[in-house]
């Protein structure tokens, strides 16, 4: 437990949960047991964004916020923890998320990383969490989230949205059926639509992030039998709300669930990391392994080349006018200016090397 619940005061004057504690299946009980919570957000886009903020409203202990990239003009749209001065610095996305939600509840742990998630890293960034929220766009990551959170029974809850159109459902780590009884195998890239080819509305984002915020407040406050068994799919735009059921016999020779082989999580799945990333010209580039690096080392070496940025999470250099390299401390590289992977690592390999 993170925060003395005893501490608290229930007059309405001093207690900011006082009207999360009236509502009946919540109570007391059930906002001290939120109070004692440990949750990762892997993700700080449009969904992340949204469900950071409501768990951190509602007194969630502790609050872990996961995501590789920087904020750019495009996210202000529906990423609503960002300002134009993110975007104009190209802020880590989960620093200014994290610094955004210590102002709005000072009282809870918020715990920045700005890191990509990998097989040979989701064991420690995930250790200790009660439930994680799936706000990421790639699969691939939803496959080793789903390995992981099998491996250690620990529940997360999926949520995707593209376009108008959005599903939400929670899988408990623990009993069938699991995500890939849904979804056995990753789909072709070219087959999924993005927010980069299909748009996104910002409307829907907010509501998916807030349905996936009330699954998880069902399981982290002691209501589990109130949590959906259907994955629960809404089409905001033509107004259509669909129910799938999932059964545990859905997919009974499953990888995952039911063979117990967590091929993404042993690093039998390569993890598509080197992506073009939504709704930008650029290309993320990342080691083989994941590795600390000295950022100090790359900003005085790239001082001498042209115009840096320096931050604890990443440093930047303008290459040229178009071109931007920003170097994170897990070795990762995102190239801005180009989609070309070939240039894209003849840059990296230029300037930052193997």
């Amino acid at each position: 437990m993170r925060h003395d619940s005893s501490d608290m005061k229930n007059d309405d004057t001093t207690d900011r949960y006082s009207r999360q504690r009236r509502f009946g299946p919540i109570g007391d009980q059930g906002q001290d047991r939120l109070n004692q919570s440990d949750v990762a957000i892997l993700g700080c886009g449009a969904l992340g964004t949204v469900a950071a903020e409501l768990l951190c409203r509602a007194g969630i202990g502790r609050i872990r916020i996961i995501d590789r990239d920087v904020v750019e003009w495009s996210n202000l749209q529906r990423q609503s923890l960002f300002d134009s001065r993110d975007a104009d610095q190209g802020s880590s996305k989960a620093e200014a998320a994290a610094k955004r939600l210590s102002q709005i509840n000072d009282t809870i742990k918020i715990e920045p990383a700005a890191v990509d998630v990998r097989s040979d890293n989701i064991r420690s960034l995930l250790s200790g969490v009660d439930l994680v929220i799936d706000a990421s766009d790639n699969f691939q990551v939803r496959f080793l989230l789903n390995d992981w959170a099998l491996s250690t029974q620990t529940a997360w809850v999926h949520g995707g949205c593209v376009g108008a159109t959005g599903q939400v459902r929670l899988f408990d780590g623990a009993a069938r059926p699991c995500f890939r009884c849904l979804v056995p195998t990753p789909p072709p890239s070219e087959v999924v639509e993005t927010c980069d080819t299909a748009g996104v509305l910002g409307s829907a984002t907010h509501a998916i992030a807030s349905m996936q915020v009330t699954e998880a407040l069902k399981w982290l406050s002691g209501n589990r039998e109130a949590v959906s068994k259907d994955v629960i799919a809404i089409d905001f735009w033509n107004n259509r709300t669909r129910r799938i059921k999932l059964t545990a016999d859905l997919s009974p020779d499953c990888v995952a669930c039911s063979k117990r082989n967590f091929e993404f999580l042993c690093g039998g799945q390569q993890t598509q990391s080197e992506l073009a990333l939504c709704g930008r010209d650029a290309v993320q580039i990342s080691p083989a392994e994941g590795r600390s690096v000295d950022l100090a080392t790359f900003a005085s070496r790239w001082n001498k080349i042209g115009k840096t940025q320096e931050t604890r999470f990443f440093v930047r250099l303008q290459v040229d006018e178009q071109t931007q390299l920003t170097l994170f401390r897990d070795g990762r590289v995102i190239v801005n200016g180009t989609s070309d992977l070939a240039k894209a690592r003849s840059l990296v390999d230029r300037y930052v090397g193997t």
